[in-house]
């Protein structure tokens, strides 16, 4: 199949104004005989529920929370992106274009990237009319600050709890639209599937998760917000109920997954403390803004320190190596995440490793503490602050925090054109659970940014460009479609139950976790990607003879639910195993350690991977087909990425 982006001729800046005019409208009168289906409530899902009801469709928004406002985007801490250069230091929409075409390691489309920078201006005036808390300068104008990947402070943010005040205006937005009956919201609803009508997104089949009563729902259109996938290697900084479920049921129906080994690592997360952990802590990016990241000098003073026998905070300034400051003077700490996280990992390989297993690293406030008071930073930082000291009974503002890199973002995803359509018409994908304006690595800030920018001002542009010429008579779940996808998510439960076996789902998502995390995580090689992708089509046979179910299907069954998860993300892990394997070059967070400069840096090889790799589904058991749309650089010069 060729993949058309349909990316808008003309030049870069005046893409999307172009194609604002050029795309077809649906008059006032008409919006309100148009059903759509959102699925997912984060800043994304909520933003398009509540902006294209407030257009007037009819909108049917679907949650498997009990509340919208818990969606995981509550969780992000640092901040969110956008080029208002109000701190006059040089900043642009070009430059935050550059800086996330670069950030990504050149594997993102030029077009969408500089619509994601254009729109950044306007989600902030949007957030502040809603009442968003952004923190602000004495004199009452908006505070930034700055970010890994940038140069300059384009950063707005609450404190350390910026996601939670953006996703908090997205639910008032759209709790006013449920108020006037706009939007039927469906809490504690998974979706199971997509159904496809004449070759056409017509609706969904859901597991209502308290009663286990399977659903059917019809609309118009279909936009899944349903967020990424990092919980694949069972730890990582997302929230333990997310899942990679409604992205794999599309994939399987026939919307092709983009790049999905692209993975992101985050430099800053608690430590594992232990093999009990269910999920990894995130410390925001914005603490490099004032930490400053170190390990001792020599491995035998990383050893007295790991067995207690002296505190980092009494090692000698020049027995220290800041070695992010060492390696990259320009950018400093302040360089992007893949190549923090890279960097940790070589210190700790190295033996200069702190904490009690030697898989940390420091993240020191002594010298901003000494200039400026715990006062003041406490006003920047003191929730990450307190949450650190809660979850490690050590203080910070008194010795250095122990970070380590955890899988935090997916920058793969469902592959979408410039409308944020997929290759299933009819069927949309926005947010983290596309493949993104983010190329290999996401900068830190743009993801709340991406989120926004497709809830508030993209879809509800494109989706109506396709419902247009769509006819608006109603969709009825009566069609043989809809009994065809019903009966084939029964059975799916049906067979779960059945298995009876010895093995629980967190046993087979530990495992598959612990695969992904050794021979697809931070550095990937050919001979070990091969071997995880035996290893996982074994597990995947295991899985379904001898997997441990209890209950019933007709009951609240929380093991049932992530039995069907667990299910999907083996099957994931093997693409992604495969889409890494198959990328013959270092980008961004995809890090093959054959091809690395001598410097160890990430070696792209532009003339071969210079494209989206876009995996067609098959069939069970059934090898992918890789589609590649070329990527073409004609505003940025492609070049080794460089920090220094």
């Amino acid at each position: 199949m060729i993949l058309d982006s349909k990316i808008p001729e003309g030049p870069l800046a005046e893409k999307w104004e172009k194609h604002k005019f050029n795309v077809k409208l649906v008059n006032p009168a008409n919006k309100r005989k148009y059903d759509v289906i959102v699925v997912g409530t984060g800043l994304a899902g909520g933003a398009a529920a509540a902006s294209l009801a407030e257009l007037g469709y009819n909108v049917k928004a679907f949650t498997y929370h009990d509340s919208p406002r818990r969606a995981h985007s509550i969780a992000a801490q640092g901040g969110i992106n956008a080029a208002k250069n109000y701190q006059n230091d040089g900043d642009s929409v070009f430059r935050l274009f550059y800086d996330t075409i670069k950030g990504g390691d050149y594997r993102a489309r030029e077009a969408n990237v500089y619509r994601l920078a254009q729109v950044s201006v306007n989600i902030i005036d949007q957030c502040v009319a809603q009442g968003v808390p952004f923190a602000r300068e004495y004199g009452g104008l908006l505070a930034n600050r700055s970010f890994g990947g940038a140069q300059v402070s384009r950063t707005f943010y609450a404190r350390g709890q910026t996601g939670q005040q953006l996703l908090l205006g997205a639910y008032s937005a759209l709790s006013r639209q449920i108020a006037y009956g706009k939007v039927k919201m469906y809490t504690r609803s998974e979706m199971l599937d997509v159904v496809i009508v004449d070759g056409q997104a017509r609706g969904i089949i859901t597991r209502n998760l308290i009663t286990g009563e399977i659903e059917k729902h019809a609309a118009h259109a279909v936009v899944l917000a349903t967020g990424g996938y990092g919980n694949v290697f069972y730890l990582s900084t997302n929230a333990m109920y997310c899942n990679a479920t409604a992205a794999w049921r599309a994939h399987k129906k026939g919307a092709y997954f983009a790049n999905p080994c692209f993975t992101q690592i985050h430099p800053t997360c608690i430590p594992v403390s232990g093999d009990y952990q269910s999920k990894l802590t995130l410390m925001s990016e914005s603490l490099r803004n004032d930490g400053r990241v170190w390990v001792p000098k020599t491995v035998e003073m990383a050893e007295r320190v790991r067995q207690g026998q002296i505190k980092p905070q009494d090692i000698a300034e020049d027995d220290r190596d800041y070695f992010l400051e060492r390696k990259y003077p320009a950018f400093g700490n302040l360089v992007p995440r893949d190549v923090a996280s890279r960097n940790a990992k070589q210190m700790c390989d190295e033996g200069r490793g702190v904490g009690s297993t030697g898989l940390a690293v420091y993240l020191d406030f002594s010298e901003i503490i000494k200039r400026t008071g715990a006062e003041a930073v406490s006003q920047k930082y003191g929730n990450l602050f307190a949450m650190y000291e809660k979850i490690t009974d050590e203080d910070p503002y008194k010795q250095p925090m122990r970070i380590y890199p955890a899988v935090h973002y997916t920058m793969g995803g469902l592959w979408v054109d410039y409308n944020l359509q997929t290759t299933v018409p009819g069927l949309y994908a926005t947010g983290e659970c596309n493949f993104s304006d983010h190329g290999a690595n996401r900068l830190g800030a743009s993801a709340l940014m991406q989120g926004l920018a497709d809830g508030y001002f993209v879809i509800p542009y494109t989706i109506g460009d396709y419902l247009a010429q769509t006819p608006p008579k109603p969709v009825s779940t009566d069609d043989a479609a809809f009994a065809t996808a019903e009966a084939d998510v029964r059975g799916r439960v049906q067979k779960l139950m059945s298995i009876n076996g010895t093995r629980t789902p967190d046993d087979f998502h530990k495992h598959l976790g612990n695969l992904m995390w050794e021979y697809c995580g931070m550095a990937r090689t050919a001979e070990g990607l091969k071997f995880a992708k035996a290893e996982i089509q074994k597990l995947r046979r295991e899985f379904w003879s001898d997997l441990k179910l209890t209950g019933s299907n007709d009951e609240l069954n929380q093991a049932l639910e992530k039995a069907g998860r667990v299910a999907d993300f083996i099957e994931l892990g093997e693409l992604m195993v495969d889409d890494a394997l198959a990328r013959n070059e270092s980008c961004g967070g995809h890090f093959r350690e054959e091809y690395q400069t001598p410097e160890g840096e990430a070696l792209r090889d532009d003339e071969n991977f210079a494209y989206v790799a876009a995996w067609q589904y098959t069939g069970d058991n059934q090898p992918e087909i890789l589609n590649k749309e070329p990527l073409q650089f004609e505003n940025v010069k492609l070049t080794q990425r460089s920090y220094k």
